[in-house]
């Protein structure tokens, strides 16, 4: 709908440089070093080809209902208006979970103190902090870490489960950035521009350059040459077999399932409906535009990285201005500083901006307080929102060490990303209310008779209708959710293979494959929705069906230890 208290001001240039801001953080500086040296090694490039598609899959789903659905809310709006309200508040709850939080990246270690303390490439520590403490570490490292310094001498916090010392830092960042959002969407995303194109200029400067000093005998590295590094770092530790699969296709996916995560933070467009000029065109073309920038910027630094330094020699915590360092130039440090402090920026007003957006759909529809979702004349934007939002935001930030809680807000993520995909689906099946311009397509009489006459199995097989009504609605609703549960069964059972009866494991994916395979030629054989719209997902139902079952399959990948507390967040 056009008619919102929101001010439409955002061009599709403008959803762009918030979808790669958000998406495209820190993790490109840090991801890449850690995947590479402790999973996939040189095959890394296929890992974010892998995790790419699978992103793109998600993405076109929320490209459909960006075009279909054009309001704030995102994936709440779209299970609202598919699945009702219960799922929309699940869905709404686990948004506000994972922008509360934040979006997590790898800890970006002090650049410039790496360079100094470190004289080899064996083993270094890894850590997961928010994007607000990331910043403020990576700026901290720039003037010496006088603000840890300074914390850990008269701030210290020794109670278990808070932080080493609150940064105060950190929390000023979100302060200022929420005040940058309570005044404008288009303010907010012109800082979002800058940052972004800084961004994107340092990671080509990255690619260039580092590939200069490539040597393509990285990708065919010896056992031998892995046998003498660890006979000079005295190190046991399991770096591979060497070539470009040295821990092998298992390696490979496993390093996928972690880039993933690198893909996250697209949806950030399309919880902008209410305030772009041309949603139907924009928020399709940006998420498909976004996804293609941030894969090319991937799939860029990890040729140029695994081509510039042996993978099993590479720096988890900073392995761009480690792998410069060892060709010679120390110098890179800076721009790849400025780079990553940029990327945090943009990261971290790509986590506070929907989180209001969010509060403000479901208070509009009465699931949490009305007042929340109060827009101000002057500004247009939901201003009591988004000072809640961003101060509870702070507020962590300032006392909680979050690094527990990554895979938490990843189920979170990844259960929007199933349920989107599941609405796309049945929506596509749903009759559309009859046109006033072009009249029913038969009558009215003609229609239940023909609707009644059919039989369960003729409906299954061979509908006659071919439009969709209201019963091969509910049967294409009924399929969805009964392959949501097979396909929880076979990934289930493919993620615990080795830990259970190999009989008993073959058995259930073989059921499970079986009769989603069955469902999905039974959803085919249904009529479609003709409506026309701005864009659509192809192969539908293929596409959608295996979009679910890939996040579903992260999803189980997760430990057990994370879906307690995510269960808590639900009882809660």
């Amino acid at each position: 709908s056009k008619h919102t208290q929101l001010s439409r001001c955002l061009t599709t240039t403008d959803l762009i440089a918030l979808g790669v801001g958000s998406t495209l953080g820190a993790g490109v500086y840090v991801l890449t070093g850690s995947v590479a040296r402790d999973k996939a090694g040189p095959s890394i490039v296929l890992s974010f080809l892998i995790a790419a598609v699978a992103s793109v899959m998600a993405g076109l789903c929320y490209a459909e209902f960006g075009s279909r659905v054009p309001k704030a809310g995102s994936a709440y709006v779209y299970s609202y208006i598919t699945l009702g309200e219960l799922w929309a508040f699940v869905i709404g709850w686990n948004l506000i979970l994972e922008y509360v939080i934040g979006k997590y990246l790898y800890l970006v270690f002090t650049f410039i103190l790496y360079l100094k303390q470190k004289t080899h490439f064996c083993t270094t520590d890894m850590g997961t902090s928010s994007v607000a403490r990331a910043w403020s570490e990576n700026v901290d490292a720039l003037i010496g870490g006088k603000f840890r310094d300074f914390s850990l001498t008269y701030l210290k916090m020794e109670t278990p489960g808070f932080a080493e010392y609150p940064d105060f830092f950190a929390f000023a960042i979100i302060l200022v950035l929420t005040g940058v959002l309570c005044f404008g969407v288009k303010e907010s995303a012109m800082f979002s521009k800058i940052f972004t194109g800084v961004n994107i200029l340092i990671i080509l400067f990255v690619i260039v350059a580092g590939s200069l000093t490539a040597d393509i005998n990285n990708w065919y590295i010896t056992a031998q040459d892995i046998q003498n590094h660890n006979k000079v770092c005295e190190s046991s530790k399991n770096l591979g077999t060497g070539g470009f699969f040295p821990y092998g296709v298992s390696g490979m996916m496993s390093g996928a399932a972690t880039c993933f995560f690198g893909f996250v933070g697209f949806d950030i467009i399309a919880t902008t409906g209410e305030e772009v000029k041309n949603p139907q065109r924009s928020i399709p073309i940006s998420i498909v535009f976004s996804l293609l920038i941030v894969f090319v910027a991937y799939f860029g630094i990890s040729i140029v990285l695994t081509l510039m330094v042996p993978y099993y020699m590479m720096d988890t915590g900073a392995p761009l201005p480690m792998a410069f360092a060892g060709v010679g130039w120390s110098w890179a440090v800076y721009p790849l500083a400025v780079g990553a402090t940029c990327a945090l920026s943009s990261s971290l007003m790509g986590g506070l901006f929907p989180m209001p957006r969010i509060v403000y759909a479901m208070a509009q529809d009465g699931l949490i307080f009305r007042f929340l979702a109060k827009i101000n004349k002057r500004f247009k934007t939901p201003l009591i929102a988004t000072l809640l939002s961003g101060l509870l935001a702070g507020i962590m930030v300032l006392l909680f060490d979050l690094e527990d809680l990554v895979d938490m807000m990843s189920i979170g993520t990844l259960l929007a990303y199933t349920l989107v995909a599941m609405c796309v689906l049945i929506l596509r099946y749903q009759p559309e209310k009859e046109d006033s311009k072009s009249g029913p397509r038969i009558s009215m009489a003609d229609f239940n008779e023909l609707d009644s006459s059919e039989t369960l199995l003729s409906r299954l097989i061979n509908p006659k209708l071919n439009f969709p009504t209201l019963k091969s609605g509910k049967l294409v609703y009924s399929c969805v959710m009964v392959i949501g549960l097979l396909a929880f069964v076979l990934c289930a059972a493919l993620v615990n293979f080795s830990h259970t009866s190999y009989s008993l494991a073959m058995v259930l994916c073989l059921i499970s494959s079986a009769l989603i395979i069955l469902l999905t030629i039974v959803i085919l054989r249904q009529p479609q929705s003709t409506k026309k719209l701005t864009f659509t997902v192809p192969f539908v139902p293929i596409l959608p069906i295996l979009s679910s079952v890939c996040n579903i399959y992260l999803m189980c990948e997760l430990s057990s230890g994370t879906w307690i507390p995510f269960s808590v967040w639900m009882v809660i």
